[in-house]
């Protein structure tokens, strides 16, 4: 058997909903040839949750990552099944390593919670920082899709007050970047819309009324990015910005700020049409664009769709890669 792509799923905090939409996504997405999963999961795993991915794949289950890497798989429905002691922050560190050093080719990631990650030992307060910390890589950008509207954010997870002095020119022009990346990654209908960019403040300054970042900084950069060819839009003044009217106008939105972004894509999007995608880094990673919701942790409540999308993102990107790569060594 041609060897398959390699696929790792981290199911996040072990009182969460990540082995709960892991299962049901597997068990939607069934197996496909060319594609291996590897699942990380904890010993505390609901044993129903299992039953789901059982209906579907023949696990072969071991309890460390060298021993996932050197399990043999002997067809589509083989699926790695670690189960592991180790805390779910550590499952992302080894992925995003194995990643790194192209042992697979894809991560996809269950909500993982900050407190999580400290309880690890970590000083990292999501995946976005545990990624650039292992990588080396400082800006890398978190980018949402949705059957809606899609979103960049040029900053990831900071208190309120330090916002302002973090969209520097040089920042909000790579998140721009970024954001043009995620652009050639839609449908071609989508990727031929203009970027819309956000003001930082409200009405987008009102003209220096209500703060200068959007003369300052974000005029500037967008004249720039122009010239050279940026079919791009703004500052936008971020409360009319995401009329369902402009839906059809534009392919990214680039939000200044993590809630400038995520309210309006969450609130629309919900748990069901949404997916992250980490723009910048080396290698793919996609996660779901919920949280742990342990509320319903055990209930067989939670809705599957993100976890999907993030899978099957998994997949596309790493076809891509895997073929842009034979492509160039032809």
């Amino acid at each position: 058997m041609k060897k398959p792509l390699r696929i790792a799923i981290t199911t996040g905090d072990v009182d969460g909903i990540g082995t709960e939409v892991a299962a049901k996504a597997l068990a939607r997405i069934k197996p496909r040839a060319g594609v291996a999963y590897y699942l990380w999961r904890s010993p505390r795993t609901p044993a129903r949750h299992l039953s789901i991915i059982d209906r579907h794949f023949r696990r072969s289950t071991v309890t460390s990552w060298p021993e996932a890497l050197k399990a043999p798989i002997e067809s589509p429905k083989t699926i790695i099944d670690i189960n592991s002691n180790l805390p779910p922050p550590i499952w992302v560190e080894m992925t995003a390593q194995a990643s790194h050093f192209g042992h697979i080719d894809a991560m996809a990631t269950a909500p993982l919670s900050k407190t999580a990650i400290v309880s690890a030992g970590l000083r990292d307060i999501g995946h976005t920082d545990i990624l650039k910390r292992l990588t080396g890589v400082e800006s890398l950008f978190m980018g949402f899709i949705g059957d809606k509207f899609n979103v960049l954010l040029a900053t990831g997870h900071l208190p309120i007050s330090g916002v302002a002095s973090r969209v520097s020119a040089a920042t909000l022009e790579k998140a721009i970047r970024a954001a043009d990346d995620l652009r050639r990654l839609l449908d071609k209908k989508r990727a031929t819309r203009s970027l819309a960019v956000l003001g930082l403040n409200p009405h987008a300054g009102e003209e220096g009324l209500i703060g200068d970042e959007e003369k300052g900084v974000h005029r500037p950069v967008i004249a720039k990015l122009r010239k050279t060819g940026f079919k791009i839009e703004g500052p936008l003044a971020p409360d009319a910005a995401y009329f369902p009217a402009n839906w059809k106008e534009y392919s990214v939105y680039v939000a200044n700020y993590h809630d400038q972004g995520l309210i309006p894509f969450k609130m629309i999007h919900g748990q069901e049409s949404g997916v992250h995608i980490t723009m910048g880094l080396p290698f793919v990673r996609t996660s779901v664009d919920h949280g742990t919701a342990k509320d319903i942790f055990g209930k067989d409540k939670a809705d599957e769709s993100s976890m999907r999308l993030a899978v099957e993102w998994a997949v596309k990107l790493a076809k891509a890669r895997a073929s842009t790569g034979a492509a160039e060594a032809d």
